[in-house]
């Protein structure tokens, strides 16, 4: 259940705390000239910084890493999965430098508010994130928030997205443009190298409770379109307007697709390959399926969650192979 609303007193000295002096306070956004004030759209309405945040908390589960990218260290990250010191996987954690480890928030049982509260944040970002109306009312009474934008399912943000709209937020547009653009002359590469993925069906998927979907607002499924695979048609119509979801086991077709990427769970890799429907699918026998390490350790399994402008140089490198493999028409290769 979400948490009742944090009590008048704590959210007045939240507010009137912001800003104070701190010397254990993480290295703050660098102001560059016209930056500020900037005003970002979101879903519920506009949230406008008016100077630099020093103290920036992060309730989405990945908007650290555009943080760090940009030289910026938040006080405060919330945990997704991995359970790693700040919530910092390590290409983020070789970005932190000299700066404080951030303290780690969870929203198992919804945004610690009185946490937030008592770090005295400037600035809070949750982007791939599920912010509902109440709580951007209870962020807001805190700091600025800039949650997750209109016309997108909640965590379904792009990578492109959350780098700018960080760099925005910390006065840094320009550098994170220059990131965003670094990344996409990358996958522009991988499809100048790769023209066998053009136009072939790929999919993402987990064994999480059964067949788990990725739709096309997922930042997974997005990679695969980037690469030059197309999703499957009527994808988000099996799934409806989430970023993902179930499906039974009369509709287990819908693996059948030239490419396959899964993100097993613990055991889920061996459960797949021994389930009756699954493994006489062609996709299954002609060896097109990709089967991402079902470890928290393993970084192409947090790169590939995270899609971040920090986590995508891991993809690139250890993903594109293993897709080359499983669509180059030999099951002895497959992914």
């Amino acid at each position: 259940m979400r948490r009742l609303l944090v009590s008048l007193a704590v959210l007045l000295l939240a507010v009137t705390g912001c800003g104070s002096g701190n010397d254990n306070a993480p290295q703050a956004a660098s102001e560059q000239g016209g930056a500020f004030p900037v005003t970002i759209k979101n879903k519920y309405g506009d949230t406008v910084v008016k100077q630099a945040p020093q103290r920036v908390v992060t309730v989405g589960l990945v908007e650290q890493d555009a943080l760090l990218a940009l030289g910026v260290v938040p006080v405060a990250t919330t945990e997704w999965f991995g359970e790693k010191p700040g919530a910092l996987f390590p290409w983020a954690k070789a970005k932190l430098g000299d700066g404080a480890v951030p303290q780690v928030l969870s929203d198992k049982d919804g945004l610690q508010f009185e946490k937030i509260a008592a770090l005295q944040p400037d600035l809070i970002i949750g982007l791939y994130a599920g912010i509902t109306a109440d709580d951007y009312k209870k962020l807001t009474a805190i700091a600025p928030t800039v949650a997750q934008p209109a016309g997108v399912p909640d965590y379904g943000v792009s990578w492109q997205v959350v780098a700018r709209t960080v760099g925005q937020a910390v006065g840094k547009p320009a550098q994170a443009d220059e990131l965003v653009k670094g990344i996409e002359a990358r996958f522009s590469e991988v499809r100048a190298q790769h023209p066998e993925f053009k136009g072939k069906t790929a999919l993402m998927a987990s064994p999480y409770e059964g067949y788990f979907i990725y739709g096309t607002q997922d930042p997974r499924s997005r990679l695969l379109t980037d690469f030059g695979f197309v999703l499957p048609g009527g994808l988000d119509k099996a799934i409806g307007d989430k970023f993902g979801a179930n499906i039974s086991k009369e509709r287990i077709s819908l693996l059948d697709q030239q490419a396959l990427v899964w993100f097993p769970t613990k055991g889920g890799t061996a459960k797949l390959k021994a389930d009756p429907l699954y493994k006489n699918l062609k996709v299954r026998t002609q060896g097109r399926d990709v089967f991402v390490e079902e470890d928290y350790d393993d970084q192409l399994y947090g790169a590939t969650s995270f899609v971040s402008v920090l986590s995508l140089p891991i993809v690139l490198d250890e993903l594109v192979p293993r897709l080359a493999a499983a669509v180059d028409g030999n099951p002895a290769t497959n992914g």
